[in-house]
């Protein structure tokens, strides 16, 4: 792949993030060796600083970007935002939106400001919520428009530009070759003179601006020179805070937001990077784009920016749900509370020399899966683990007193009563306390499940004291080279909490576990413990598949087991570390912790089981009732799993966003819906009453389509 300038050489090493776009072939001598003298030289470290430090939890230090009357960095409090999703012009909607917002405690509430019109009414709600006595900083969201964004910066706090189509205007795909890198430099021209007028003004007024990079909107030249890539992310935006420092304006900040997790990740950290290579300190505004409504939205927002607060990066954050903007401010609140938990309280261990970790390259380590031996019998060991990643569910005593209840919460079909495993049925039962050899109701539930390949996993001591056949021991790693398996079972997992030495660590090479469930020690920091277990693996070329045991109190609310897994657990998976997930929640439902362990796994793109939604959480923009047609495609497309469907109530970030689905449904005119196939709109202008039928239509067309009876019949013929 070519480098282009200011961007480090590693930062575009191709990596399985998912790209759609191919990059030019055609490369001149000419042009390698003017690309080769702008390179950033690579370093000799596999994992360069993007944090303060990868063993604690440290706030990345910025400077103050002042907006309006909030202070935003690493000297001020984790600052929450929503967006209205009111038509701009609707100046008494928006007003009313505007406080519901601040009331429920957002810090800054943006605004779409598609024209003039919406500028000119941009003033007039400024106006009404002072004389309101709301204070709280607008924020004017500008896309196509420059010319507009120097008018409402007279009116507003803040600027976000998004630097994919500032300039560039409509969104295209057009792949450009580029033959000579100075091609490429000369287009900065046209960036500059379009933007300088807005930095001048900004500077004038003292207002603040954010630099905002989209996934799903890079312009067609970036697109060209680095491909959809999170290095094309950076340098899009690099290019703009350019032209802020070249005239002295620094009330900015950044962000680099994508529907994907795993990609939003990658792009912030390559950003922190390449600040600290140039010694640049301006703060980072977090979120995952389209994250989607409900606890998927909740878990991918929390696998995305949970992740990076827990690394210190992160200085405002946005949950984007497609749901109203004031419930957006809960999960935003929790999630920074985590991060500030985390800083405030300096989670973390002591340094190790971590060598294994690579934040340019993603690569998932995969255990590997159980295979069949000769001295297993009749009992098939192979589906205990899942290739994609596995779910673990903890199954208490008095869940087996209603067997046909408990298969449907563990995702199984039944038939006449018993259970067969279907596409999202937990792959193993873990149980602290087995029935009884006299409770003849509960073992011949547990028999049941054995038998269509769900096996359990329970401590070793509670099966030498109550035998079960065909049980898997859990045995601490400490102890587990003194290990004898009790009669009648044929293999053993070990625990292991991450205070172990690296010898012991290392003794895993010796043995040979179905699995090691890693549940870290109570008041130690699960990211960087785990870590550290993972690293040593890794530099040992340790195989043993890796289940992620995280425990909760029992009055746990369902909320903060999301946040805290997709922040904890979800920032490891970012990495490839990790084989599955185990959720432990005294009293809580089978079927809902199964549901959000498979939530967790979708979200990290491991393993898909339903159908995937990318859906923006509307704006003055949106051209009809996202959630109500995101809850109409919903119901009548949530059975197929693997496929992708992305809802977007404009074409902003629509068409690009495209890009990560394989269908999409884009508000393409008032009443019109334009229908995509990837990132290719195929029918146009379809009538909102009968566009989901299209939709489905066109998913049968492809050969995506799975009815929903038929889907059962033929699960339970399979199994």
């Amino acid at each position: 792949m070519a480098t282009a300038p200011g961007i480090s050489k590693r930062a575009c090493v191709s990596n399985p993030l998912r790209t759609s776009v191919q990059l030019p072939r055609r490369r001149t001598q000419a042009w390698v060796a003017a690309r080769d003298k702008v390179i950033v030289p690579e370093k000799s470290l596999i994992l360069p600083q993007y944090c303060e430090s990868v063993y604690r939890a440290k706030r990345r230090p910025t400077r103050t970007v002042k907006i309006g009357n909030v202070n935003v960095g690493s000297e001020h409090p984790i600052a929450l935002q929503t967006m209205t999703t009111t038509d701009t012009k609707d100046v008494e909607g928006t007003v009313a939106q505007v406080k519901r917002c601040a009331d429920a405690g957002a810090d800054l509430v943006r605004l779409t400001v598609q024209g003039r019109r919406e500028a000119e009414a941009c003033f007039k709600i400024r106006e009404r919520l002072l004389q309101d006595k709301y204070e709280t900083p607008l924020v004017a969201d500008i896309h196509f428009q420059p010319k507009v964004a120097v008018m409402v910066a007279e009116a507003f706090q803040k600027i976000r530009v998004n630097p994919g189509n500032f300039a560039d205007g409509t969104k295209k795909f057009d792949e450009i070759n580029y033959e000579d890198p100075s091609q490429f430099e000369e287009e900065r021209a046209k960036i500059e003179r379009l933007f300088t007028p807005l930095v001048l003004k900004c500077k004038e007024l003292g207002t603040a601006m954010r630099i905002g990079t989209n996934h799903g909107s890079l312009s067609a030249r970036i697109l060209s020179f680095y491909g959809d890539t999170p290095a094309g992310m950076v340098a899009s935006a690099f290019e703009f805070a350019e032209i802020c420092r070249k005239h002295d304006y620094h009330n900015f900040l950044f962000s680099m937001k994508a529907s994907n997790p795993l990609v939003m990740v990658a792009a912030y950290r390559l950003l922190a990077e390449e600040q600290y290579n140039r010694g640049w300190d301006y703060p980072l505004h977090l979120g995952v784009t389209e994250a989607g409504e409900g606890e998927d939205g909740r878990m991918k927002s929390a696998i995305g920016i949970g992740s990076l607060l827990l690394d210190g990066l992160g200085d405002t954050i946005r949950v984007s749900l497609t749901e109203d903007p004031e419930y957006e401010l809960d999960p935003c609140r929790q999630l920074a509370d985590l991060g500030t938990k985390a800083v405030t309280e300096q989670w973390g261990i002591e340094e190790y020399g971590e060598t294994t970790r690579d934040t340019h390259e993603f690569s998932r380590r995969v255990g590997t899966l159980p295979e069949q031996r000769d001295s297993d019998g009749d009992i098939d060991y192979r589906n205990v683990l899942n290739r994609d990643g596995s779910v673990l569910t903890c199954v208490t005593l008095s869940d087996l007193a209603q067997p046909e209840q408990l298969y449907q919460k563990l995702g199984c079909k039944l038939a006449v009563g018993m259970p067969f495993k279907d596409i999202a049925s937990s792959d193993t039962l873990y149980m602290r306390e087995l029935p009884a050899a006299n409770d003849e109701s509960g073992r011949t539930a547990l028999r049941r499940l054995q038998e269509v390949g769900m096996h359990i996993i329970a401590p070793a001591a509670e099966i030498a004291d109550n035998p079960m056949e065909h049980t898997i021991p859990l045995v601490p790693l400490v102890n587990a080279a003194k290990f004898s398996l009790p009669e009648a079972c044929e293999r053993f997992a070990v625990s292991i909490d991450g205070t172990e030495s690296d010898e012991v660590i290392k003794s895993l090479q010796n043995l040979d576990p179905i699995a090691a469930l890693l549940n870290t020690a109570p008041s130690q920091s699960r990211l960087h413990l785990s870590r550290r277990v993972f690293d040593i693996l890794k530099a040992n070329e340790i195989d043993t598949p890796v289940i992620h045991h995280r425990e909760f109190w029992a009055d746990t609310t369902r909320d903060e087991i999301v946040i805290t897994t997709g922040s904890e657990i979800g920032g490891l998976l970012c990495d490839g570390l990790g084989d599955g997930i185990l959720l432990d929640v005294p009293s809580e439902d089978v079927d809902y912790l199964r549901t959000t362990s498979f939530g967790l796994l979708q979200g990290s793109r491991m393993r898909n089981v339903k159908t995937e939604y990318v859906s923006c959480p509307s704006c003055g923009r949106t051209l009809f009732d996202l959630q109500e047609v995101t809850a109409q495609i919903s119901e009548q497309t949530g059975h197929l799993p693997g496929v992708t469907i992305a809802v977007m109530g404009c074409i902003v970030n629509g068409p690009g966003e495209m890009a990560d689905a394989d269908f999409g449904y884009v508000g393409g005119a008032p009443g019109k819906i334009d229908l995509y196939v990837g990132k290719e709109v195929v029918r146009r202008a379809i009538p909102m009453e009968s566009a989901c039928d299209e939709l489905i239509e066109l998913i049968k067309e492809h050969d995506r389509w799975v009815d929903k009876d038929e889907d059962v019949q033929e699960e339970l013929v399979s199994a």
